[in-house]
């Protein structure tokens, strides 16, 4: 969303029509506004209709690509079966069953799933915080954990996916050359040699991965359409598979082996399987002497042969003899006991005896069956392709887990149950003749299985070679990682080509290894480290509480991430520790680099020298530029007034800002005070003491500091400019409003006011202007109600973050939040509503929606009236400013003679200076000023009754009506000079004619406040677009502003005016 809001005078959001037509009546109080914050309905059009994808390389002559509009089931379920589901569950599940028995495969099985579900759950998450771009894990966590962590989790879910290629091309040998075509052997008879066949292997292995990549380079459409094919294949040898199961319930014929005591053989025909002198067994296990004499193996001598059913059907009861682990190691027979004089060779030949090629254990099967679950982050990798990716990626990915861990414990389960144990563990089949285990079972026929298994394995090794040179070209464009710069090149056609031949290189490295067995282990790790990052990003953003944290999938826990970063690690080491620490070096060596690229390093002594160095390099890396949307925090400075007594006026501020603080930035308060520093630097260290006693007792963490200036607005302004350190700089503002600025005898409280709403504007910082603050909870407290938003103008998002960053607070945990905007006649408020909570969708922000639309009116009599008031008051103000001490009584006097027209509702509250001192020195110059003492007197009373201390009642003009007698009498018990001036004077107020501005601003406060009053009178906070000041300084002009902002917010008890800082806080992205 960054940049798709900034508007600026060369390229505003709307035309000049569109703002007159819009602002000239209703909102025009405003209409200065839009130059740089377009209006809202404006806004939320031109978002419902931005692209929020990254774009992708594309080929010139191809036809435009269609809307995304893949659901749940295509764009990711689907998808993700597809990966999941892969070469291992069909080449050696069924070993892993019998070598760990079905306890423990059960076991294996489920610590692989829980690893996958842990990890899904964390995905979701980041997935859900905003679009997620293809990238998958990576663009995860790149913009989670930053760009250190996102490279070298990059590069190890590249290294790990182009091995998963070489695992599944050697995966689609194995299938063909030891169950389809075993004559196809190049270096001879590889039952004899298991070197043989692993040579096999990587010959043919390099041959069919020339073919892949050449199929790759020549036509990725061809990729993606074999992946229906190889998606059919999978799902219907499962379901072959199950049937089958079912069909042999009582076992089955088809494949009998031959055992000889309690070891099993090979190679041998069954019809041969006998003892009979001279026969084929006999002359395997006897040898003819000079003599003549045979002689044979004692063990061949001591046990008979006898033919087992190896398919006994789930009615046999086998599962009983499955239960128990046999685990071997490497050379070892295979035998019905794990007696030693049965599975040892004590220096014999192994004759035809099927023996253990890899020594076994429950961490090595996990390591090897690992890969059958990795392939989760399909769905995530094609977000920009989701009609609703937010909601597809968590419920697709989720079920496809639910739905592959069912098929893959089950299977354990009826394997164990239908099999018999030594054919489970005789991992080639080379018992029955080389054939496949699974396949088998299946119905209605071996070939089911065999041709589906490699078609997929092959679809799956192409959708790896596809994916890989892609990550590889997108962490290249990052330029985080110097050295692969050359990879970010395509070619003509918009492929990754170098990347292609970089991936084939390493996939041949792969290959190489020859054995399923080695590279599966190998590329866990590289998925094991890349999940146990994934919930490590989730755990660390849950726990800091990042203001852009907000995923819209709710299920998740930062404990659940780090029990699934736990079990990533557990798995990593139990299944092979060697391979672990290659892994981890390596991505502490990409990170390493990453940080350490031209970073400067400077190592002091002693711990304080180290504390230093650390907070001198976080200072100057956060120098390095402005920091990116999702990082905007509110960095707080507290423009705090001080008694007389040297403490802040205002401690609800700092309560306010407590709350605010969810946000974890920076809290800075700041005081002011008049006077020579080289006099009053005694006060102004006990004024920061103050300063930081309050801060304490509120529990708000920053820092204080206080100013002694000769003038107050510069001092202010000084401030504003100069507080913080680098990229520590406060960027929110919070500054109290002068409630008695009516009330004062000059312009000064009002103008100090002013001046610094416009230094903060042109510091670029959020303002925070909270009316009524007396009156806003405590942090002990806890309030439940309503969030009321009205968004006039979009200034940057921060009257969506704020309520937000409030709710994370516990006194304000429980209010909901309601978003009201504005409509004109011109608008169309169906739609603007409809996309306005599309907008709060791809926020990730819960709230209610009403569009409220200001129908055009005429100017009422009561607003003509107001604004007449406003300027006779100023008027006096002019001409009697020579002799202030006598203005104030005689204004007030014809200001209120004029108030006896019909008002409008009285306020709820409306505040004047909670300090009285002001108003008993003027109460001793004139008669009139005992009037307003009493009334201070009367407040005084209603506030303790209240029981509020800090809080003042209403100035307002239902107070002011109920008192209006007796100020109306004090002009005829005034001075002499007082009533002739006011009879000189009166003619002139008679024919003051309101300014045609003036009055459209008046409209607009007095029309925004009957909707504001009407629809949240009784929300518990009113955050509002603060108008922007006016840009004449003359003291007319700012006095209308200010009672432009006292009509506005009239009748509300609690609001917070916010005013952006011009640049966007909040985003849509993760």
């Amino acid at each position: 969303m960054t940049g798709c809001c900034d508007g600026t005078d060369d390229q505003p959001f709307v035309s000049d029509r569109e703002k007159m037509s819009g602002y000239e009546t209703n909102l025009y109080l405003y209409s200065e506004e839009m130059e740089d914050r377009p209006r809202v309905s404006t806004l939320i059009s031109s978002l419902a209709n931005y692209s929020n994808t990254i774009p992708a390389a594309t080929d010139p002559d191809a036809k435009p690509a269609p809307s995304a509009r893949m659901g749940t089931l295509i764009g990711v379920y689907l998808p993700c079966i597809q990966n999941i589901f892969g070469v291992i569950l069909f080449i050696r599940l069924t070993w892993v069953v019998g070598t760990a028995g079905a306890f423990m495969g059960f076991l294996i099985v489920l610590t692989c799933c829980c690893v996958t579900m842990l990890t899904a759950i964390s995905m979701s998450a980041i997935a859900t915080n905003g679009v997620v771009p293809a990238g998958g894990s990576y663009f995860m966590i790149s913009r989670s954990l930053g760009p250190e962590f996102g490279g070298a989790v990059g590069m190890l879910f590249y290294t790990g996916t182009t091995l998963a290629a070489a695992m599944y091309i050697v995966g689609a040998v194995e299938i063909v050359l030891t169950y389809m075509a075993p004559s196809a052997s190049i270096f001879g008879d590889f039952t004899k040699d298991a070197s043989i066949m692993y040579n096999n292997f990587r010959v043919y292995g390099t041959g069919l991965l020339i073919i892949m990549g050449t199929i790759v380079f020549i036509g990725v459409k061809f990729v993606n359409k074999f992946a229906t094919v190889a998606l059919a294949c999978v799902l219907l040898s499962i379901l072959a598979v199950y049937v089958g199961i079912f069909v042999n319930f009582n076992g089955n014929e088809l494949l009998p082996m031959c055992v000889l005591g309690k070891r099993l053989l090979k190679d041998i025909d069954i019809q041969d399987c006998n003892k009979t002198v001279n026969g084929p067994l006999y002359n395997i296990f006897c040898t003819n002497s000079s003599t003549g004499e045979a002689t044979c193996d004692p063990y061949f001598e001591e046990n008979n042969v006898s033919k087992v059913q190896g398919i006994k059907g789930l009615a046999s009861g086998v599962f009983l003899d499955n239960i128990h682990n046999s685990f071997l190691e490497e050379g070892q027979f295979i035998a019905k006991s794990k007696d030693p004089d049965e599975i040892e060779r004590l220096d014999r030949p192994s004759y035809n005896q099927v023996y253990a090629d890899l020594t076994t254990s429950f961490t090595i099967l996990i390591g090897i069956f690992f890969p059958s679950v990795t392939g989760i982050m399909a769905g995530s990798n094609r977000s920009g392709d989701l009609a609703d990716a937010q909601k597809s990626i968590p419920v697709g990915t989720i079920c496809a887990i639910l739905t592959t861990s069912t098929v893959y414990l089950s299977a354990v389960l009826l394997f164990a149950g239908t099999v018999d144990n030594l054919l489970l563990r005789d991992k080639f089949g080379q018992s029955i003749g080389g054939k496949l285990v699974v396949a088998n079972i299946a119905w209605p026929n071996q070939w089911v299985i065999l041709i589906g298994s490699f078609l997929s394995t092959l679809g799956a090794g192409l959708q790896s070679l596809t994916g890989a040179p892609r990550l590889l070209q997108a962490i290249a464009k990052d330029g985080i990682i110097p050295f692969l710069a050359p990879f970010a090149v395509s070619s003509s056609r918009g492929e990754p080509t170098r990347a292609l031949v970089l991936t084939v290189l390493i996939c041949q490295c792969g290959i190489l290894l020859g054995n399923v067995d080695y590279l599966a282990p190998l590329l866990s790790m590289f998925f094991l480290m890349c999940y146990g990052f994934v919930n490590l990003a989730c755990a660390l953003q849950t726990l800091l509480r990042t203001p852009n944290w907000r995923p819209r999938f709710k299920y998740y826990h930062w404990s659940l991430s780090f029990l699934g970063l736990s079990l990533c690690i557990a798995v990593m080491f139990m299944t092979s520790w060697y391979y672990a620490l290659v892994a981890m070096g390596m991505a502490g060596c990409i990170y390493k680099y990453i940080e350490y690229r031209g970073a400067e390093k400077e190592w002091g002594d002693g711990i304080r020298g180290l504390a230093l160095s650390a907070a001198r390099y976080s200072l100057l890396r956060l120098e390095e530029g402005p920091p990116h949307t999702k990082n905007w925090r509110p960095q707080i400075l507290i423009l705090s007034k001080l008694t007389e007594d040297l403490v802040p006026k205002y401690r609800k501020l700092f309560a306010f800002a407590a709350q605010l603080k969810a946000g974890k930035g920076l809290t800075i308060c700041v005081s002011v005070f008049g006077g020579d520093f080289t006099r009053n630097s005694g006060e102004a260290m006990a004024a920061k003491q103050s300063l930081r006693r309050t801060m304490d007792e509120e529990k708000v963490k920053g820092f204080v500091d206080v100013l002694v200036s000769r003038n107050i607005t510069d001092g202010l302004s000084h401030l504003i400019q100069t507080t913080g350190l680098g990229g520590m700089k406060p960027n929110t503002v919070i500054l109290g409003w002068p409630y008695g600025w009516r009330q004062s005898e000059d312009d000064k409280t009002w103008h100090v006011f002013l001046q610094t709403v416009r230094n903060v504007a042109a510091a670029r910082m959020a303002l925070l202007v909270p009316k009524g603050i007396n009156f806003f909870p405590d942090s002990s407290e806890k309030v439940v109600g309503n969030i009321d938003i009205w968004w006039i103008v979009h200034d940057g998002g921060l009257l969506m973050l704020l309520p937000f960053l409030l709710k994370q607070h516990r006194t304000w945990k429980n209010c909901k939040m309601r978003i009201f905007t504005v409509a004109q006649m011109e608008d169309n408020s169906i739609q603007m509503k409809k996309d306005l909570k599309m907008f709060l969708y791809h926020l990730r922000i819960e709230a209610e929606v009403e569009v409220v639309e200001m129908v055009d009116s005429d100017i009422s009599a009561y607003t003509y009236e107001r604004t007449l008031m406003m300027e006779q008051r100023n008027q006096m103000l002019r001409e009697l400013r020579l002799n202030k001490k006598e203005s104030l009584g005689v204004v007030q006097a014809i200001v209120d003679h004029h108030h006896n027209v019909d008002v409008k509702t009285a306020t709820k509250v409306r505040f004047q200076e909670p300090g009285k001192e002001g108003a008993e020195k003027k109460a001793e110059e004139t008669t009139e000023e005992e009037s307003s003492k009493k009334q201070n007197e009367d407040c005084s009373n209603t506030k303790e009754n209240d029981g509020d201390n800090n809080s003042t009642h209403s100035e307002s003009q239902k107070p002011q009506q109920q008192e209006k007698p007796q100020e109306n009498k004090s002009p005829e018990n005034s001075t002499d000079v007082s009533n002739k001036q006011e009879s000189e004077k009166g003619k002139k107020v008679q024919n003051i004619t309101p300014d045609e501005g003036n009055v459209r601003r008046m409209h607009t406060a007095v029309k925004l406040n009957e909707v504001i009053v009407n629809r949240s009178h009784d929300a518990q906070l009113v955050i509002l677009n603060l108008p922007g000041p006016p840009r004449d300084t003359k003291i007319e002009k700012e006095s209308n502003y200010m009672e432009f902002l006292e009509v506005l917010t009239e009748g509300l008890e609690r609001v917070l005016m916010v005013r952006g800082g011009g640049r966007e806080v909040i985003t849509i992205y993760s």
